[in-house]
This record gives C-alpha cells, sequence and structure tokens, in this order.
C-alpha cells in the first residue's frame, strides 16, 4: 500500500514527555503518521567536545517507534552548539563586510572550518550507528535548509585550492578573469583573496569590479556546503544503505546550484514558503523545479506552514481551505509527501508565533486543526494512486544558476534585471494557458519536448547553442530574450557579434541594447497573422537588425520606433524566436498561446480563467488535478469520462463542473492503448 506521506517537523524536546502523549493522540485523529525529528539537536546531544548525551533523542526514537510512527531522522548539524563556537572561534563565519560573527541564530557554521568539519561528521556517525537498527527510519534528513555565505581566512584558503583543482595553472585563471584588467594579473596564488566589501565590491554583493572572481566564488560557496553534505550522507549512508537520504531545498534559493546539489540527493526534498498569499503561479514554477531538479521522480514537500510564517513583516493567515489547496498543488507537480513545519507551536524564541498543526493550548477544535484533519482523512482516498506518477510535459523552460549569479552581477546593462522575477514572468504567462510544464537544466535531455523556452540564457556553457540547434533544426520551438547567449562560462564577453553563440540559430544581429528606468516604456506593435495589437515593454531594448529572421513586432517609438523587437527564424524543419525586451505578461499569453496550439498541445479542457490544470501519469492512469485559486467559483467543462477520487463519483464526458473558491478535483482517466 502507498499513501502520500503526512505530518511534519516535530521537536519533542521542546516539551514535557506528558504532552507527547497528548499529541499522540492528536497526530492519530488527524492522520498523521510520518515525523520529522532531530533536525537542531546538536547542542542537546553534545555537551561539550567529548561528552555525548542520546538520552533524549533515545526517549524520542523508543517513543515514536512504539508508537507506530514513520521517521525522517536528521543528523542534527544545522547549526552547531555554543561551546564549540566559544572553544573554536573559527567556526563562525565572516560576512560580507568583513566582520567576524559570533554565536547566534542559525547557519551560522563556516564550511570550510576543519572544526566544524570534524564534528558534523562525528555526530552524524554516531547518530546513524546508534538508531540504525530501528525499521521506521523512512529517511535521512542531513542539516536543514544549507545557505548563507563566508568570507573568512578558512574560506579564502578553500578557495585557492577550489581555483588550482578547477584552472591547473595561473595562466589559466588569468586568462579566464582577463586580469589584464586594472592591473590585477596574479603570480601566485596566495595573492588571491575572496571577493567582498573590502576587496572587489562596492558595498553590494551585485555589484563587482570582476564578475569572473566573484562568480567563481559564488561556484565554490555552493560547492562548499555541498561538500559538507556529502561528507554526511557518505557516512550515514555506509551505516544505513538501504536509507534514502535527502536535505531541505528552498526553492528558487539564488547561492546554490541545486542541479548540482540534486545529483548527491537519493531524491528532492524542499520547504514551501511563498512571500504572499497570490503566489500560486510563482508556487506551482518552484515546485516544478524542484522536480526537474531530477527528471521523472516525485519529491517531498518537507516543510509549508498550516497556517501562518512568524519571519516576515507581516504574517497573514492562510485562509479557510487554503492550506488544503496548496498541499493539492504540491501533489499535482509532483510531491509524494505533505509535510508541515512545525507539529506543535514552539513556546519561545523566534518561531513561538509561527502556525503549527497543534498550538500552545494543545486543542483539537480550532479551524487549523480540523482541516489537517480533513486533509488527512482525504489523503487516505489517494492511497496506491498518486503516488509514483509522472508529469509527461512537452514545454520546458530552462533554468541556470550560473546564468542567474552572471546576469545579475554584471556591471551593466541594467542593475534593475531581475532573473528570478523574469523567470516567475515567463512560467506565469504559459501557467495560465493550463499546459504541462517542465523546469530544466542545460544538461537535460530536450528530446522530449516540442517547446522549449530560455529566459536570459546569459551565458553558453558545454556547447549548449549546438543542443539548441538540433532541437530546433528537427522542428522543436525555442524561445529565448534579451541578454542570451553573450558570455561564456568565465563570464567573458564572447567576441562576435550579439547574440553571440545564438546568432546563427536565431538569424540577428544587435547592434546596441538601450536601457531605461523600469517606469520608462515603449510599445511592442504587433502585426503577424493572429498576433495583433500593441502592448507595452519596459527595462532594456535591444536593437535588432534581422539577418534571415522574420520580423513579428517593432518598437513603436524612441529613435528605434519601427526596428524589431520579436523575430522568428526557421532553422531546419523548427522555429527560434527572440524577444528583445520585457514585454507586459499579456504578450506573453498571446504568443505562447499561439505556439501552444501550433504544437498541438493546448488544454482540451474548457475552463474558465483562473483555474490552475495540472496532469500526473501513472501506467495506464492520468490524474488531473483542478485547482481554483481565486474567490470566485468556476466552471470547467470535462473533454472525457472520468472518476474524481475525493468525490468518490463519476463524471460524464462534456459534463460541465462547478468548482467552488479554493476548491480541488483530482480526477482519474484510464487510457486504454
Amino acid at each position: 500500500m502507498k499513501k502520500v506521506l503526512f505530518g511534519g517537523d516535530y521537536n519533542p524536546e521542546q516539551w514535557p514527555e506528558e504532552v507527547w502523549s497528548e499529541d499522540m493522540n492528536l497526530f492519530g485523529e488527524a492522520h498523521i503518521e510520518t515525523l520529522t525529528v532531530g533536525v537542531f539537536s546538536w547542542s542537546i546531544i553534545q555537551k561539550d567536545e567529548n561528552t555525548y548525551d542520546f538520552s533524549v533523542l533515545d526517549k524520542i526514537m523508543e517513543f515514536l517507534q512504539a508508537n507506530n510512527k514513520n521517521v525522517c531522522l536528521a543528523t542534527g548539524t544545522a547549526a552547531h552548539p555554543p561551546w564549540m563556537a566559544n572553544k573554536y572561534p573559527e567556526v563562525t563565519r565572516v560576512d560580507f563586510e568583513g566582520r567576524k560573527r559570533k554565536f547566534g541564530q542559525r547557519h551560522n557554521s563556516c564550511p570550510n572550518s576543519p572544526v566544524y568539519q570534524k564534528y558534523s561528521k562525528l555526530l552524524a556517525e554516531k547518530i546513524a550507528t546508534r538508531y540504525h537498527h530501528y525499521n521506521n527510519i523512512i529517511a535521512w534528513h542531513v542539516n536543514n535548509e544549507y545557505g548563507g555565505t563566508c568570507y573568512c581566512e578558512n574560506c579564502e584558503k578553500a578557495f585557492r585550492s577550489w581555483l588550482q583543482k578547477k584552472y591547473g595553472t595561473l595562466e589559466k585563471l588569468n586568462d579566464a578573469w582577463n586580469t589584464t584588467f586594472w592591473s590585477h594579473y596574479f603570480y601566485d596564488w596566495e595573492e588571491i583573496v575572496v571577493p567582498n566589501a573590502l576587496s572587489e565590491h562596492y558595498n553590494k554583493e551585485n555589484v563587482t569590479a570582476f564578475q569572473g572572481i566573484t562568480l567563481d566564488y559564488m561556484r565554490f560557496n555552493s560547492d562548499s556546503m555541498l561538500a559538507n553534505f556529502i561528507a554526511e550522507k557518505e557516512i550515514v549512508k555506509d551505516i544505513t544503505p538501504g536509507i534514502p537520504v535527502t536535505t531541505n531545498f528552498m526553492g528558487m534559493y539564488r547561492p546554490l546550484d541545486y542541479f548540482k546539489w540534486a545529483k548527491h540527493l537519493d531524491f528532492i526534498s524542499w520547504d514551501n514558503y511563498p512571500p504572499d498569499m497570490h503566489s500560486e503561479a510563482r508556487m506551482a514554477l518552484t515546485h516544478s523545479l524542484m522536480r526537474g531538479l531530477k527528471k521523472g521522480q516525485p519529491f517531498w514537500l518537507m516543510e509549508q506552514t498550516p497556517s501562518t510564517t512568524a519571519c516576515r513583516d507581516i504574517n497573514p493567515v492562510k485562509r479557510p481551505g487554503v492550506m488544503r489547496l496548496w498541499s493539492y498543488q504540491a501533489l499535482a507537480h509532483g510531491a509524494d509527501a505533505i509535510l508541515f513545519f512545525q507539529m506543535r507551536k514552539s513556546k519561545g524564541a523566534s518561531e513561538k508565533y509561527h502556525g503549527a498543526v497543534i498550538d500552545h493550548s494543545g486543542r483539537n477544535d480550532t479551524r487549523v486543526f480540523k482541516e489537517i484533519t480533513g486533509l488527512g482523512e482525504e489523503l487516505l482516498l489517494l492511497e496506491n494512486e498518486v503516488i509514483g506518477a509522472v508529469t509527461k510535459a512537452k514545454v520546458a523552460l530552462v533554468f541556470d544558476w550560473d546564468c542567474w549569479w552572471a546576469v545579475e552581477i554584471s556591471d551593466g546593462p541594467s542593475r534593475y534585471i531581475s532573473y528570478q522575477q523574469t523567470m516567475i514572468h515567463y512560467y506565469q504567462a504559459l501557467y495560465k494557458l493550463n499546459v504541462d510544464i517542465d523546469v530544466i537544466g542545460l544538461d537535460q535531455s530536450l528530446e522530449d519536448y516540442e517547446i522549449v523556452i530560455a529566459p536570459l540564457l546569459h551565458m553558453m556553457k558545454d556547447n549548449y547553442y549546438q543542443k539548441l540547434e538540433e532541437f530546433v533544426e528537427k522542428g522543436g520551438i525555442f524561445v529565448t530574450t534579451y541578454l542570451s547567449g553573450i558570455v561564456d562560462e568565465y563570464d567573458n564577453a564572447i567576441l562576435d557579434v550579439s547574440p553571440g553563440l545564438l546568432k546563427n540559430l536565431l538569424g540577428i544581429r544587435i547592434d546596441e541594447t538601450d536601457t531605461l528606468h523600469p517606469a520608462d516604456h515603449n510599445l511592442i506593435c504587433l502585426d503577424h497573422g493572429k498576433l495583433q495589437g500593441s502592448y507595452t515593454c519596459n527595462l532594456i531594448f535591444d536593437l535588432v537588425q534581422t539577418e534571415n529572421a522574420e520580423i513579428i513586432a517593432t518598437y513603436g517609438k524612441d529613435f528605434y520606433a519601427g526596428l524589431p523587437v520579436i523575430t522568428k527564424n526557421h532553422y531546419g524543419a523548427g522555429e527560434a524566436w527572440y524577444i528583445g525586451s520585457q514585454p507586459e505578461a499579456a504578450l506573453l499569453e498571446v504568443l505562447f498561446s499561439q505556439l501552444t496550439e501550433q504544437k498541438g498541445i493546448a488544454s482540451d479542457i474548457e475552463a474558465d480563467q483562473g483555474l490552475e490544470i495540472v496532469r500526473r501519469h501513472k501506467e495506464d492512469k492520468v490524474f488531473t488535478f483542478i485547482l481554483n485559486h481565486s474567490d470566485e467559483t468556476k466552471n470547467i467543462v470535462l473533454p472525457n469520462h472520468c472518476f474524481c477520487v475525493l468525490e468518490q463519483n463519476y463524471y460524464e464526458k462534456g459534463e460541465q463542473i462547478t468548482l467552488p473558491a479554493k476548491e480541488v478535483r483530482i480526477l482519474r482517466e484510464t487510457k486504454y492503448i
């Protein structure tokens, strides 16, 4: 029997033992069976350099096993204990400003501290050895929400070693960093210092004199924390080879290259804390990104709040039905586990007001607990249904951390460019069309797709342009934007006309690029077949000259009025589209609607605007998730006979379903081959 895992982060060490039994009764009532424990247990377990005390964790593990709970067991290394910082100050980080931190908060360990590395590995080994015989451990949770950056002497030394391994010689490094600029030529590895506010940066992390140096440090920082993860993973896998290992990602988290990390995780898990209550497209994008890290493999939603967060300036509660709706959205996009932070509210410190399944009173009649219980009951209906089901998308959005870093640390053409917001902008236009979308990295195959969209594909690595040329030549549609194809993997300009290595595929050249304040708009004038109308654009304006490409739209004003802003180039059996400015959303919706219709992949469900429709496939079954994120009732007309898993009833082909606000339907259709 396979069911959706349901539960979340549990910290019984914060409560008297008599409360634990109350918790178990409430968990049983809410159908919660999976608990993550020990995430921040280091200071409780290790009293000093040589003294370990597992008595509390022993009681917790024994108690959970006796109550038949699945355990996702943490290695406890998410925050080092006070004694370690006191005795070994090197474990605390140095920040971007060059200030040495004291003990406090979390994410507070230098990843290149030999002391931290020694004791974190030792703790992981002791925990894995002590609890390896528990048959209810279903996963290892290494550390927690890896993040941050350190600029200490240990990191500086490790950076030099990382560079030596990458480049081999100073000659190659100097060439890659273009150090003849501003008298930076290095003659000794010891001359290299970390790029921060004391060296290459103008007081801001994104403003650097040497992009190549800063870019490599961003890569190095991601690799440093990845090395910490790998070290702990190897230890627990050696002791418990049959238990999968993960760590919880944070979605579109800029400091860490999750595509590189994903290769070392047995499965992906992530924490969903959107910035506001109207981020359904952003959440869908991030779910798709997490699914795309290991294409074809479901992920875990490791954390979400049952009601409210506590770390923002304002912290609205999830309105009735929203927790359930967002949980099903995660399932729709590939999750096989719905977990929460936290199980019971902490009595003190920064998360005492953070939402929880059980509040401070321990009552079972709160709105939140009732909604959690209702969701737990519904998830029982999904046993042996959606678990393991996959997404079969024909549209891919290309996401790359190197491009993200490089385009935002570039000194020009505009500091207003946001890689993340651009990706959200493009994804949201596709999202409204209710077509399934994969978010993929540069090393993933394109053969499953009809349309590939790559906004801000700034950096050309590993001859990726050739991969795109092959894709289009075979009949695919490729769409890209300004600032694409123009730098190499070291962030040096490709010495050719822009768009660099994409010029042949796109059939254009760009002579100049204008940038204005975001409030200053131009017009995109469409007059091409079904693509008609006038739309606004802003931020950046490429002055495009067509070589082989066809002009689809032109600018409406300024001295470049009449010049191309959107072009299409026929290349082999396919098409390569270029968008030379930042268009308003409505234009992208019109364009992508035409392209999906052209490829025959438009949604076959007649639905009101405001519904999200996503599919997962499993053997001969198709599960269609229909989610109403709006505050209004919506209608859909079904193209086929199907079974509603949650309502346990059948719908006929052509039947109209009325979906109230914040409601969900999961429709199962059997495809006979």
